[in-house]
């Protein structure tokens, strides 16, 4: 065999296994997004949103977050107007704002889930990088598509605090848990009936009539008596975290509600960061900008502040997700629990050795992730050394320099591009988890954005970052990248032409190079 045809030989090898990982990877992220936000269903589901602080306007001083609601079988027929979902439907998110900034002063309204989380109808499309301006023509798409009759003045068009745009892409901005029990057919039309029926009529209150209160009124809708607030907590108010804090607590006292949690992280890029929602005094807690006042203007008040926190206001809903991925996970914690009461240890112990497998799928181990941040200091030091890109800090600086110098634009069915400068004039760059690696998105760019979003990912506190499902498919598209490129490398050398080539015409991004901030 000449040496030529073993080089095709290994290539074919090497590209039959690429093959094989990429369909186990896309039939492992289609299996996650199938079971959670776009499948049939044999029963239904109902659950309390909880979005991240963003630290903006009133937020800043409270970090409370948001609070929407999920429920799986009602579809909205318009942005006002509920209906039942046909087979194959994914549901709605209904949320209210202070105001929602349209022509009429409505107290709700209803997107998709996907559309609530990506910004898109089809999450296969959701984009794999948030910045403002990507953000901002998702939500002009929806605006033009969904809008229409309920969004005609200059304030609702242009104006950056009408807040109907919070319920498009809201995981570009923030974090999202989603707190899910199942429902029955009449109880899901008894709600839909109810919200269609009652004047939907904004009276916002910041104190009274909040967010967390509309959630708590469809909650006991559901289930009387499933969400409490904590007036102490709180000092008076009802606040997000304290709403989804009783649900769990009610849900994981009914094994037959099937409670679970998931996770949305909020998606790498060049928005700030959001930050973990709080209650008051957990609030008060964590802040120095609060607690300073308070010392010196209510010092009486402190040690019962503290005293509240301590004792009712311990609440974390990263730690309910890892507790409560999936359904099974709860499921097995009961039957755990069963086992335990009969000293069943050897049932007990099979049980707890069949939980931890199932959590970890979700969730992952400390030592999978510190592993993955193992294997992407090689990958990294790897691409430096042939010059796929200039240091190990570029991928630090790459999410900036396309947001800067790139514009974005959405396709019709949602999938989102940016359009970049060129040594030959312009390239394009698919944003979207259906378009990063089609023919027409510039291949070494894509690399540069892989390298960029990993590295955003194994660097982010819990909170905001991916889950392992979706890591272990990004993990798959910059494996396939990096044979692509080694492949490259490997016909330049077979070819004769100079290596210093490789890095000219495999990273459009750093001729043009981040280092210019």
């Amino acid at each position: 065999m000449g040496i030529g045809h073993i080089g095709l030989w290994l290539d074919g090898k090497r590209a039959a296994k690429f093959a094989m990982a990429k369909r186990a990877a896309a039939l492992m992220l289609f299996a996650f997004l199938f079971a959670f936000v776009g499948c049939p269903r044999t029963y239904a589901d109902v659950g309390i949103v909880l979005n991240e602080s963003l630290d903006t306007s009133v937020a800043w001083i409270t970090g409370s977050g948001h609070s929407a609601v999920y429920i799986s079988r009602a579809c909205p027929e318009t942005p006002v107007k509920l209906r039942l979902c046909r087979p194959g439907e994914e549901g709605s998110v209904i949320s209210n704002y202070t105001t929602l900034g349209e022509d009429q002063p409505y107290q709700w309204n209803g997107v998709t889930l996907s559309m609530y989380l990506y910004g898109v109808e089809d999450a296969r499309n959701r984009p794999l990088f948030g910045s403002p301006k990507v953000k901002k023509v998702l939500e002009e798409r929806y605006r033009e598509k969904y809008l229409g009759a309920y969004c005609t003045t200059q304030t609702c068009l242009t104006s950056g605090k009408s807040e109907w745009r919070e319920m498009v892409a809201a995981t570009i901005s923030r974090s999202v848990y989603i707190f899910i029990v199942k429902t029955t057919p009449e109880q899901d039309k008894k709600l839909i009936d109810q919200l269609n029926s009652e004047p939907n009529v904004n009276h916002f209150n910041g104190v009274t009539r909040n967010c967390a209160t509309f959630t708590r009124h469809i909650m006991d809708t559901y289930f009387p008596g499933s969400t409490k607030p904590d007036y102490i907590t709180d000092f008076g108010m009802t606040s997000p975290k304290s709403i989804a804090r009783s649900f769990s607590h009610y849900a994981a006292r009914h094994p037959g509600m099937e409670f679970r949690v998931l996770h949305f992280a909020q998606v790498p890029g060049t928005y700030r960061r959001s930050s973990e929602c709080r209650e008051g005094t957990e609030q008060l807690y964590h802040s120095k900008k609060l607690l300073l006042p308070m010392a010196i203007f209510a010092y009486h008040e402190l040690p019962v502040a503290f005293g509240s926190y301590v004792l009712m206001g311990r609440f974390n809903p990263e730690h309910e997700w890892e507790k409560y991925p999936t359904a099974q996970v709860t499921e097995l914690s009961y039957r755990i629990q069963a086992a335990q009461r009969e000293d069943d240890n050897s049932l007990a112990n099979h049980l707890a050795a069949k939980q931890k497998r199932a959590r970890k799928e979700v969730v992952g181990t400390k030592k999978e992730w510190k592993g993955y941040q193992r294997q992407f200091g090689d990958v990294l030091n790897e691409a430096v050394a042939q010059e796929a890109i200039p240091d190990a800090d570029y991928v630090k600086r790459f999410f900036k320099y396309i947001d800067e110098k790139g514009e974005p634009m959405v396709e019709p069915n949602g999938s989102v591009w940016m359009s970049l400068p060129s040594a030959d004039g312009s390239t394009r760059l698919g944003l979207s988890a259906s378009n990063l690696l089609a023919p027409s998105s510039d291949e070494a760019l894509a690399n540069d954005f892989m390298l960029a979003r990993v590295a955003s990912t194994l660097k982010s506190p819990k909170h905001s970052r991916e889950t392992m499902p979706e890591l272990k498919t990004d993990w798959s598209r910059l494996k396939r990248l990096r044979f692509e490129r080694l492949a490259w490398a490997a016909r330049m050398a077979a070819s004769g032409e100079k290596t210093e080539s490789l890095h000219a015409a495999t990273n459009v991004g750093s001729k043009h190079s981040p280092n210019e901030n």
